[in-house]
């Protein structure tokens, strides 16, 4: 995958200055959090820092993506050339390296700016740790006064980017929401279930947790499925002979196997299938009747999931507006809390 964008970046040298890295991922056939890998393999801490080393050897600053200037000069054939050469030099190195399974790229692959001398590059081995393939935009966004991602550097450095990349996730789901339609019909499809059998394995147990406690503060039967094996397959029938006729999963990396047998069995079941996940996996998207995408953060070891949390909150709300009875049995609980003194602060 490495090589196929390195190959992808000499192919398209001439552009590769303005291409933004969803554009270089559409062009390589592979996913946009692996061209941000990509370009942190090299050294850069994101594909900006990679793409503006391009513009630095290759095309000279302010050219359009045709070759011409704003004013509608050539950009030359000497740009054009030396852009070219440097993303050939990444496909060749990349080539070599990742050939020899060292799992880094060669030091020479592209000289270090003064900017990006200090950036450790991946340790040998690092890229066998699992990451999701989320989307994550990288694009700044008009009056945000953060830095982008690959200008954070200082003390918690590492961390402010993982939060802001975290951000993004956040922006990126907003905008998404722009289109309400299919959000509404999932919530349609859920609402309407009784029981509403609610899965989510391993990474994905906690939002599938997170969103049957909520639910069943509205809706009156929720189940939450959590046990892997042979026994998710008994509660999907179950559920399905209780009356249910939906399902929601929550699919989050590294996608357990097990997700594809349980979603199996609730399609031949006869129940309509809502997947909340992190990108549109073609085994998943293939088994759903509706598929809801939330990117997840990967810049800490172990991936943060606050948009699909987000998104599985948008759900719910859609739901309360399909919930016959959903403001009075929010007043009833709240009632039974206060006699029983379930909380310490109203």
């Amino acid at each position: 995958m490495q090589r196929r964008i390195a190959h992808c970046l000499a192919q398209h040298a001439a552009e590769a200055p303005f291409l933004s890295s969803i554009e270089v991922a559409e062009l390589a056939g592979v996913s946009q959090p692996s061209v941000t890998r990509f370009a942190m393999a090299l050294g850069y801490s994101g594909y900006p820092g990679l793409r503006r080393r391009f513009r630095e050897l290759g095309v000279r600053p302010g050219r359009e993506r045709d070759g011409a200037g704003r004013n509608g000069e050539d950009a030359g054939p000497d740009a054009h050339a030396s852009a070219h050469a440097a993303a050939s030099r990444l496909s060749d190195g990349g080539a070599a390296g990742w050939a020899e399974g060292r799992g880094d790229w060669p030091a020479a692959t592209l000289p270090a700016t003064a900017e990006d001398s200090h950036r450790p590059r991946s340790r040998p081995g690092a890229s066998a740790r699992p990451m999701s393939e989320k989307p994550v935009s990288e694009r700044p966004v008009p009056g945000d006064p953060e830095p982008g991602l690959d200008r954070v550097k200082g003390a918690g450095g590492g961390y402010r980017r993982a939060v802001l990349a975290e951000i993004e996730n956040l922006r990126a789901l907003a905008r998404s929401l722009d289109d309400p339609g299919p959000v509404a019909e999932a919530a349609r499809l859920l609402a309407a279930s009784r029981p509403l059998p609610v899965l989510g394995l391993r990474a994905a147990a906690a939002q599938a947790a997170g969103f049957a406690y909520f639910a069943a503060k509205v809706h009156p039967d929720v189940r939450p499925l959590h046990e892997a094996g042979s026994l998710l397959a008994d509660r999907v029938e179950q559920a399905a002979a209780a009356g249910a006729t939906a399902l929601l999963c929550f699919a989050l990396p590294r996608y357990p196997a097990e997700l594809v047998d349980a979603l199996r069995a609730a399609r031949t079941a006869g129940l309509a299938v809502v997947t909340v996940a992190d990108r549109r996996v073609p085994s998943l998207a293939g088994l759903s009747h509706v598929l809801l995408t939330a990117g997840v953060g990967t810049h800490l070891v172990f991936d943060t999931a606050c948009a699909p949390m987000m998104l599985g909150r948008v759900l719910l709300e859609a739901m309360c507006d399909e919930l016959p009875g959903a403001q009075a049995r929010l007043e009833a609980f709240e009632a039974s809390a206060a006699a029983r003194g379930v909380f310490l602060i109203d």
